[in-house]
C-alpha cells in the first residue's frame, strides 16, 4: 500500500542562534550590525552605552537611535522574521540612504553580546512596540515556532527611534577589559573611515554620528565621546588615488611629500578589459618606515588626538594600528578587509619576492570603495567575515594590486634618485673596487716617504702589496666565474616554461608511438609480416627525428647549463643570437612575432659565450612578454650591428612593444636587481643582462623610443669603470 503525505521544514529552536551567535565573526561585528541597522533607519546618530549593573553581577549594552522606528507590523513581519528580504527589495531608506543590511540576520548577532534583548521602538505615528527575547528559550525549544515571544503596543508621544537593551552576566562582563574597549573604539573609528567623508551627500544621505559611552567597568577607563572616523593620514610619503570605471579605464593621480614641490602626476589606467567588479574608487597612501622617514613624518606635523607631537615609538605604533587597505561599501567597511593583520592583497608575500620595489602591508593605509552587490558582484559573506572568493573578488584584488604597482614603480625610482634605497649591487664594479690596491699603495708610499724610510724598504713593501693584490685578483676572477655560472642558470630557469612547452610534442610522440612500435615488432617476430617491419621502421625514423629535437635544444642551451665557463674567444655573434631566437621559435609563431638580425655572418667579437647568450635571452624574453601584451599590427624584434673597419661600434636592439617610460630610462632603475614592471616579475632579467655585458667588455643602455623598447650594447671605453 502506498501512502503520500506533504510535510513542511520546521527550523529547530536553536536555528536563531546558529544564524546569530554561531555565525557572527566576533563581538565587534555584532555591535557593527546593530549600528548599521540604525543607519538604515535614517537615524542621524546612534549611541552605544556599556554600563555595569549596580551589584557588579553583569552588564548591559544599550544601543539607541533616532530613526523612523518600526510599527507593530514591521516588528512582527520583518524584525521577527529571520532572513527576510525586505531590505534587499527596498535597497534604499526613505531618505535615500543605500541600505547596509540585506541578509536579514544582523539583529540576531546580538545573541553573542548577552543573554537577552529588549526591543523598544517608536515609529513616526507614535506607535510604540516592545518585545523581549531570551536566547536560552531558543536553545531549549524543539522548534522555532515553539517559542512564545511577548509583544506589546501602545500609543505614546515619545520621539521616534529604536532602543535595544542587551544584558550579559558576569562571564560576559569579564570579557570586556581595557584592551577590548580600546579595540572596539578603534574598530568603530575604522567602521566609517575614511570614505564616509569623501562620499557626496547624495551617496551617503544625511550625516551619521556614532557615540560611545563606557561606565563602571573594573580596570577600564570611562569613555564618553563621539567617534570621529580615523582620517587617512594627510602626512603620507606617497599617494595614489583615482576612479576606475567598470570598463577598466580610469585616471589615477600620484603624489609624494618626500620633498617639497614634487609635482602631481596623472596616470592613465587601463585594465585592458572590464573590471568584472563594477566601478572602483581607490585611495592608497604609503609610508616609509626607516628611522629618518619617521622623523620626517613627525616634523611634517604628526600629532596624536590631543594635538601633541608624537614620539618615534608612538608614531610607529599608530602606523601599525592604522595600516591596512579597507574595502568600503556605501561608506561602511567590510571587515576584516583593512584589518592590520589581514593582508588580503598578499602585499607581504610580494615584498618577500621583491623587497627593493614592493611595499609591505604595514606601509599602506587606504581604501577601495565598491558598488552594491548587484552592480559589483562582490558578495558579502553571511558571517560578516569578508567577501566571497568569486571571480569579482579576484578581479578586485588584481586591479588594486595593479594600482599599487603603479605607486611602487614611482616610489622605487624616487628612492633610488634620492639615495634612499639600498644601492644596487653591481658585481663587476664592486669586485674592482674591493681588490683595487692603487689608492692604498699611493698612500703608503706617501707615508713612508714622509717618515724618511729608504727607497729599498719602500719598494719591498710595495712589492709585497702587489703580490697580495695578484692573489686577491685571482680570487676575484673565481668569484666572477661563479657569479656568471649562477646568472646563466637563473636565465635558464626563467625560460624553463618555454622549454617544457617545446618538449611536449616530441615527448607525446614517444609516449604514443613506442608502445605501438613494440606491438609491431612482436607481430613481426610472430608472423614474419614485412608490413609490420615497415611500420616499425617508420616509427623508429620518427623517434630519431624527434630525438634530434632534444639534441638541438640541449646544444643551444649548453652555454647556460654549463657547470664551468668556457674561455673568452672571438664569437660569431649572429649565430649565437639566432640560436637564442630558436629557443623561442614556437612562442614567437603563436604571437605572430618576427625577428631580424642585421649582422655580417663572418663578424667576430671577443666575449664569453655564456654572457652573450644570457644578454639576448633576457632581452628577447622581455620583448616577447611585452609585445604579446600590446595589441599592435607590427610585432617584431630587430637587432642591428654597426661595424667599422672590423670593429664593433654598437648593437641596437628594438622591439615593437609598449616601450619604457622616460623616467625609468633616465634613472636607469630598470637595470636594478628586483625592479620589474611585470605584475609577477623577478626583476632579474635586465640586471643579469647588464652584468653579463659588463663581463664581456660591453655596456647595456636603454634609450627612449616612440616605437617600443630600445637598447644599445656598445664596447666600454677603455679605463672606464
Amino acid at each position: 500500500m502506498k501512502t503520500g503525505t506533504l510535510y513542511k521544514i520546521r527550523p529547530a529552536g536553536r536555528h536563531i542562534l546558529t544564524i546569530g551567535r554561531d555565525l557572527i565573526q566576533d563581538n565587534y561585528a555584532a555591535v557593527f550590525e546593530l549600528v548599521k541597522n540604525a543607519y538604515d533607519a535614517d537615524s542621524p546618530d546612534v549611541h552605544i552605552e556599556f554600563k555595569v549593573s549596580p551589584d557588579d553581577s553583569g552588564y548591559s549594552i544599550v544601543i539607541s537611535d533616532h530613526g523612523h522606528g518600526m510599527s507593530r507590523d514591521d516588528v512582527i513581519n520583518k524584525w521577527m522574521v529571520p532572513s527576510t528580504d525586505n531590505k534587499r527589495k527596498r535597497r534604499k531608506s526613505p531618505s535615500g540612504r543605500v541600505l547596509q543590511g540585506s541578509k536579514g540576520v544582523g539583529r540576531y548577532a546580538a545573541s553573542i553580546l548577552g543573554a537577552d534583548i529588549l526591543l523598544e521602538t517608536v515609529n513616526l505615528k507614535g506607535e510604540k512596540t516592545t518585545t523581549y527575547l531570551e536566547w536560552s528559550s531558543f536553545e531549549t525549544a524543539s522548534y522555532l515556532d515553539d517559542v512564545e515571544i511577548p509583544l506589546e503596543t501602545t500609543m505614546v508621544s515619545e520621539t521616534p527611534g529604536t532602543r535595544l537593551t542587551i544584558n550579559g552576566g558576569s562571564e560576559m562582563l569579564a570579557e570586556w577589559d581595557q584592551k577590548q574597549f580600546d579595540k572596539l573604539r578603534f574598530e568603530l573609528k575604522k567602521l566609517t573611515s575614511p570614505i564616509i567623508n569623501a562620499l557626496s551627500k547624495k551617496d551617503r544621505g544625511e550625516a551619521f554620528h556614532i557615540s560611545l559611552t563606557v561606565n563602571g567597568f573594573p580596570g577600564v577607563n570611562d569613555i564618553n565621546e563621539i567617534i570621529e572616523p580615523y582620517p587617512l593620514l594627510d602626512l603620507f610619503d606617497y599617494k595614489i588615488a583615482g576612479k576606475i570605471s567598470k570598463n577598466g579605464k580610469g585616471i589615477l593621480t600620484y603624489s609624494s611629500q618626500k620633498a617639497r614641490n614634487i609635482p602631481e602626476e596623472k596616470i592613465s589606467f587601463n585594465f585592458e578589459k572590464p573590471t568584472g567588479c563594477g566601478e572602483l574608487d581607490i585611495d592608497i597612501r604609503v609610508y616609509d618606515r626607516e628611522a629618518d622617514a619617521i622623523d620626517a613624518l613627525i616634523k611634517r606635523g604628526f600629532t596624536d588626538e590631543s594635538g601633541k607631537y608624537v614620539q618615534k615609538l608612538e608614531a610607529r605604533q599608530i602606523l601599525n594600528a592604522s595600516n591596512g587597505i579597507g574595502v568600503y561599501r556605501n561608506g561602511f567597511r567590510i571587515r576584516p578587509l583593512g584589518d592590520p593583520d589581514f593582508d588580503w592583497l598578499k602585499l607581504n608575500a610580494r615584498r618577500v619576492q621583491n623587497p627593493t620595489r614592493c611595499i609591505g602591508s604595514n606601509q599602506a593605509i587606504g581604501y577601495v570603495q565598491i558598488q552594491s552587490e548587484d552592480q559589483s558582484h562582490l558578495i558579502e559573506k553571511s558571517a560578516r567575515d569578508g567577501l566571497k572568493e568569486n571571480t569579482a573578488f579576484n578581479r578586485l584584488k588584481e586591479i588594486t594590486t595593479q594600482v599599487i604597482t603603479e605607486l611602487e614603480w614611482r616610489r622605487f625610482s624616487y628612492r633610488k634618485r634620492a639615495g634612499l634605497s639600498r644601492p644596487a649591487f653591481k658585481m663587476e664594479n664592486n669586485l674592482q673596487n674591493l681588490f683595487s690596491y692603487d689608492d692604498l699603495k699611493e698612500n703608503i708610499e706617501l707615508v713612508l716617504t714622509k717618515a724618511a724610510v729608504d727607497r729599498i724598504t719602500t719598494d719591498e713593501i710595495i712589492k709585497r702589496i702587489n703580490e697580495d693584490a695578484e692573489e686577491k685578483n685571482k680570487l676575484a676572477d673565481e668569484i666572477r666565474q661563479t657569479v656568471a655560472i649562477y646568472q646563466s642558470q637563473i636565465t635558464l630557469g626563467k625560460i624553463i616554461n618555454v622549454l617544457l612547452h617545446e618538449a611536449r610534442r616530441p615527448l607525446s610522440y614517444f609516449r604514443n608511438r613506442i608502445p605501438y612500435l613494440k606491438r609491431r615488432y612482436d607481430s613481426f617476430q610472430k608472423n614474419g609480416d614485412l608490413i609490420d617491419l615497415e611500420k616499425a621502421i617508420e616509427i623508429v625514423d620518427g623517434i630519431a627525428e624527434n630525438s634530434q629535437f632534444f639534441v638541438n635544444l640541449f646544444k643551444r642551451l649548453d652555454p647556460l647549463a654549463a657547470g664551468k665557463r668556457s674561455a673568452k674567444k672571438p664569437l660569431a655573434l649572429k649565430k649565437i643570437i639566432e640560436n637564442v631566437f630558436s629557443v623561442f621559435e614556437n612562442e614567437m609563431k603563436s604571437h605572430n612575432i618576427s625577428a631580424e638580425i642585421e649582422c655580417p655572418d663572418e663578424f667576430r667579437f671577443p666575449a664569453w659565450h655564456q654572457d652573450i647568450y644570457a644578454i639576448f635571452t633576457n632581452l628577447i624574453d622581455n620583448s616577447l612578454y611585452w609585445i604579446s601584451q600590446k595589441k599592435s599590427e607590427t610585432r617584431e624584434i630587430t637587432i642591428e650591428f654597426l661595424i667599422h673597419e672590423g670593429s664593433l661600434i654598437h648593437i641596437d636592439y628594438h622591439d615593437t612593444g609598449p616601450g619604457i617610460e622616460t623616467r625609468l630610462i633616465e634613472s636607469e632603475v630598470i637595470f636594478e636587481p628586483h625592479f620589474s614592471t611585470k605584475p609577477d616579475g623577478t626583476g632579474l632579467g635586465l640586471a643579469i643582462a647588464a652584468e653579463a655585458a659588463d663581463r664581456s667588455g660591453l655596456e647595456l643602455k636603454a634609450f627612449e623610443s616612440k616605437n617600443g623598447a630600445y637598447f644599445r650594447l656598445q664596447p666600454k671605453v677603455e679605463g672606464e669603470k
